[in-house]
């Protein structure tokens, strides 16, 4: 049974993951057997769980107990469940609760690369994707599109951030995904030469006078393809498009000359998915 702890005091050291630390000391690098995120909303919660990932504690509306919340409540067993009114959560998290429940997880151990793309046939690689809304979104297209895995190089940002997670409404526990490399130098190298051994073809996407369109009919007959985006702003590095076996483009109209990543790799993703011969 969960036991239902009302707030009173602010400053009590349980609600630290909620309130004050940083994703930084969530991460705890150096405990990482006690890594943290945050998941919100009981959907998002649900798939957390649904994944093997391990509740700490959760923060929540009232309201919420016997409603909402409940189902997920009790699948969190002998855990704290802090509560109060919205207007407390609000002044103790310092901004708004969109659904008005949290929950604080241990991070599940990540597989290898390796492990993930063994039997895939289409995976998203991102590189040095910042921005924690556009890594959510794209988790959310991966998992809706067909894509098998999404991999991210050294530099992306943290698919478990808890913008991330909120964005992706939960997809980044239901599609597979890891670092490929854990240094920035292991980018982009070594990580398209591990790509090549597993047998991948690589499409860089950008906007180049050499770019092939997306419908190309060599790029649907690909048994394995890894769908490489890049950075919002910059895009894909010269060198890692020079060193992919594609350059490819989505065709624009009104001399619109790109795409935000996250609305680019839906479009990506739907036509390169792997369609049965």
């Amino acid at each position: 049974m969960p036991r239902v702890i009302e707030i009173s005091a602010f400053e009590a050291p349980e609600l630290d993951v909620y309130a004050r630390l940083t994703e930084a000391q969530l991460l705890n690098r150096q405990e990482p057997q006690n890594a943290m995120f945050i998941a919100e909303s009981p959907v998002v919660i649900e798939r957390a769980l649904d994944a093997g990932c391990v509740p700490v504690s959760m923060l929540l509306e009232k309201k919420h107990i016997e409603t909402a919340a409940k189902h997920v409540i009790e699948r969190c067993g002998d855990i704290p469940v802090y509560t109060s009114t919205i207007d407390v959560l609000e002044q103790l998290t310092g901004y708004k609760l969109t659904r008005g429940v949290l929950c604080a997880m241990l991070r599940p151990e990540q597989p290898e690369v390796e492990a993930i793309c063994g039997s895939s046939k289409r995976i998203a690689v991102l590189e040095n994707v910042m921005n924690p809304t556009n890594v959510g979104a794209i988790f959310r297209s991966a998992a809706a599109l067909g894509m098998d895995a999404v991999l991210l190089t050294p530099a992306c940002s943290d698919p478990l951030y808890r913008r991330s997670v909120r964005v992706s409404m939960g997809t980044v526990f239901q599609v597979p995904w890891a670092y490929i490399g854990e240094k920035l130098e292991d980018w982009p190298e070594a990580g398209l030469e591990r790509l090549r051994r597993m047998g991948y073809k690589t499409a860089a996407m950008a906007l180049r006078d050499d770019s092939i369109s997306i419908d190309s009919p060599e790029l649907a007959s690909a048994e394995k393809l890894a769908v490489i985006l890049g950075t919002e702003g910059d895009g894909l590095a010269d060198d890692t498009i020079a060193s992919c076996d594609y350059t490819v483009r989505i065709p624009m109209y009104h001399d619109v000359d790109s795409l935000n990543v996250a609305a680019a790799s839906a479009v990506a993703f739907w036509e390169l998915r792997h369609k049965e011969i």
